[in-house]
């Protein structure tokens, strides 16, 4: 469980992302949830976009991927979400 100074760091350190995901009309899937995965074990935090097609609620989208690929949710802000999980090989972010 992530903490107030903690998530403060990684809303700033997600700023200047682009979204790398986009939830469409199909909501999310499987294999979606599987890619998101590897991305996070590359990365750490990235943004995932919920397109306006959209038929599910995106702060449930937001639920769903977080419990589905064990990542913290950080922030939904607008249409984006900002997911981190620590990775095991390629650690790069410090948390304070």
């Amino acid at each position: 469980m992530l903490t107030g100074k903690q998530k403060r760091f990684l809303r700033a350190q997600a700023n200047q992302l682009k979204p790398i995901f986009q939830v469409g009309k199909d909501g999310v899937n499987d294999n979606m949830v599987i890619q998101i995965e590897e991305a996070l074990e590359k990365r750490e935090l990235i943004k995932v976009s919920v397109l306006q097609n959209c038929m599910e609620d995106k702060d449930g989208v937001a639920e769903h991927i977080s419990t589905s690929a064990n990542a913290e949710l950080v922030q939904v802000i607008g249409n984006n979400i900002v997911l981190y999980k620590e990775s095991v090989e390629n650690k790069q972010i410090r948390l304070p």
